[in-house]
């Protein structure tokens, strides 16, 4: 079993990285709502599936063998 899935389709990536930023925003005094954090996690991992998806049949299509 060697299934990997890259870093950007994992929500806990995108978890930390929205939880980061709703942080550096806080020193700027702006707030993220949960809401608001949720919905760019969710986002987050739609647009990285996504992109893999296409790269992968990108892939396909230019592969010689």
């Amino acid at each position: 079993m060697n299934d990997f899935k890259s870093i950007f389709a994992s929500k806990t990536f995108w978890g930390g990285a929205t939880a980061a930023l709703a942080g550096i925003l806080g020193l700027f005094g702006y707030s993220l709502l949960p809401e608001d954090q949720a919905m760019l996690v969710d986002g987050g991992a739609a647009i990285a599936a996504s992109v893999g998806g296409v790269i992968a049949i990108w892939g396909r299509i230019r592969a010689s063998k």
